[in-house]
């Protein structure tokens, strides 16, 4: 759980970013699923949960990567670049604008593989903020110097091993 805490002088600004209260306003613009499912509909289990119904506890143990054998980094660089190659099945990405799109009537999307969107995830949630009136608040970063450091990036790891794993 992200502090509540007031954040400071780097933050001139109030009331003009989703992502002021990162991940906490995120988190809590999406479905709110039942039980141990999780996903964008709900779908999958849980992080640390497995079968049917999600209700089997499953531990994962994840190697040290200065302690993987050659072979088995080889093969971590090789999931990575499989990632590259393999569109996400779940998520796009706009290519334009509420406005551009015309209020939404217009739809301008595209594909993307799986690596792109962590990719833009991460950027998305450290990118400059656009103000009201036309001008850019350039240096911020509501990922990396804000509260929800540790949870966001925590949350953000576990997804990408997910998209990782079904990739391959």
């Amino acid at each position: 759980v992200p502090s509540n805490s007031p954040v400071g002088a780097q933050f001139p600004f109030s009331g003009i970013d989703d992502r002021e209260n990162w991940p906490i306003v995120f988190y809590n613009r999406t479905c709110q699923c039942q039980g141990n499912f999780m996903g964008y509909n709900c779908g999958e289990c849980r992080f640390g949960y497995t079968g049917p119904n999600c209700t089997v506890r499953r531990n994962m143990i994840r190697k040290e990567i200065f302690r993987m054998t050659t072979a088995e980094k080889d093969k971590l660089i090789a999931y990575l670049n499989l990632a590259k190659r393999t569109p996400s099945p779940d998520y796009v990405i706009a290519t334009g604008t509420y406005e551009q799109m015309n209020n939404g009537s217009n739809p301008m999307f595209a594909d993307m593989n799986v690596y792109d969107l962590f990719v833009w995830l991460h950027y998305y949630a450290s990118r400059d903020a656009f103000l009201e009136d036309g001008s850019v608040w350039a240096n911020i970063d509501f990922a990396h110097e804000a509260p929800g450091f540790l949870p966001w990036h925590r949350f953000f790891l576990l997804l990408w091993e997910r998209e990782i794993q079904k990739v391959t």
